[in-house]
């Protein structure tokens, strides 16, 4: 796993939208992209009140999924969604049965872990790290950032399994008040200037997001929504560059809020909305339920995209062409599956192109993995 701040770090939740965006990429934005995959929470069924699928279930098919869209790209996975307490029907912490089926299918993926996590999933992360010898992500919370004790607790918590050296940082900032805005970039270099072995991860990303927690927030359509994390970041790189403190990559939530919503989908009418991402918003077009008025209203909502202005063509990524398609008929108005990947794909590249157009790059790969940046 080798990067620097010329790269992009999006946080995905492994869901079907999600998987299709990323296997759909482009082998342009491949190159920029390494992937904080959460495994998602097992999910529960308000019926009959209970989880709907056992852990064992639930974990049986994820490596399999990473091979299959991942192929050989090295990715972080992260299972803070899973609760503490489960354990495979064997007794196998899932930290350690996950990577255990992903060592098997030869899949680069690196362990995450943070601070606050218990001990049996600290353990695991340590096993996996004695095995597999590809270090370990640690995604600290702003708030742990900011503790005068923050050295102490990283230290006992890698001193064990590996170096910075070894070792990758993401200072996730989750979805916080961006406004004021250079107020709050100037918390936030101050919070990086004081990362302990700032200069030694092996990679090192700041990653957080302004999108919306609800739909229901978007009171009209279409409706603009200010990507404040791009904006964060864009000021933060200058600053650090400025004062040669080392840059981090820029990692965001995609077109989803980090915060879980656990809805009765049996109530629940979702509306049929199209996020689209431009260089300093989202565009959200938003129609009524799908439930009651169904999947053709999408054919309006793509023919608003493409006489926006802000339309990217629909060779710019596989979602702006099935944006295309669907607007003049030749492609299915889909489900909502098919909008989160149209949607989540389009903003991968988008969000690749622009990190690249900022820092004026171009990228390959070399043999060994490492993104060489001309």
């Amino acid at each position: 796993m080798h990067f620097n701040h010329c790269h992009y770090v999006p946080c995905l939740r492994w869901k079907q939208g999600e998987y299709q965006a990323l296997e759909r990429l482009s082998d342009e934005a491949k190159l920029m992209i390494t992937p904080l995959i959460e495994v998602p929470e097992q999910g529960y069924d308000f019926e009959t009140g209970t989880v709907k699928k056992s852990i064992d279930q639930h974990l049986a098919p994820f490596a399999k999924r990473i091979e299959q869209k991942l192929h050989d790209e090295p990715c972080f996975i992260d299972l803070n969604l899973i609760e503490p307490r489960q354990r495979m029907v064997d007794g196998k912490h899932p930290v350690r049965f996950v990577f255990d089926q992903l060592r098997a299918r030869a899949c680069p993926a690196v362990p995450v872990t943070g601070l606050g996590r218990d001990v049996g999933y600290q353990q695991s992360v340590r096993q996996v790290v004695a095995r597999d010898d590809l270090g370990l992500c640690l995604r600290l919370t702003v708030e742990e950032a900011a503790q005068p004790n923050l050295k102490a607790r990283m230290d006992a918590a890698l001193n064990p399994v590996a170096p910075p050296e070894k070792c990758d940082l993401v200072l996730d900032l989750g979805a916080p008040n961006f406004e004021p805005l250079e107020g709050f970039a100037r918390l936030v270099q101050s919070l990086i200037t004081r990362l302990p072995h700032l200069n030694d991860w092996r990679t090192f990303t700041l990653l957080g997001t302004a999108f919306p927690e609800s739909m229901a927030e978007i009171k009209s359509s279409p409706a603009s929504i200010p990507r404040s994390e791009w904006r964060l970041y864009s000021v933060v790189a200058r600053s650090l560059a400025l004062a040669r403190v080392r840059t981090p990559a820029f990692g965001d939530y995609g077109i989803n809020h980090p915060k879980l919503l656990p809805v009765d989908m049996r109530k629940l009418k979702p509306s049929g909305t199209i996020r689209y991402t431009t260089e300093t918003e989202w565009f959200i077009v938003k129609g009524p339920n799908v439930r009651d008025n169904r999947f053709d209203q999408f054919r309006g909502h793509c023919r608003s995209i493409i006489r926006s202005g802000i339309y990217s063509g629909r060779e710019f990524s596989v979602g702006d062409d099935y944006i295309y398609g669907c607007a003049g008929g030749s492609e299915s108005t889909g489900n909502l599956t098919t909008w989160r990947w149209v949607g989540t794909n389009h903003h991968l590249e988008f969000v690749a192109r622009g990190i690249a157009n900022f820092y004026g790059i171009s990228g390959t790969r070399s043999p060994d993995g490492e993104v060489r940046l001309n």
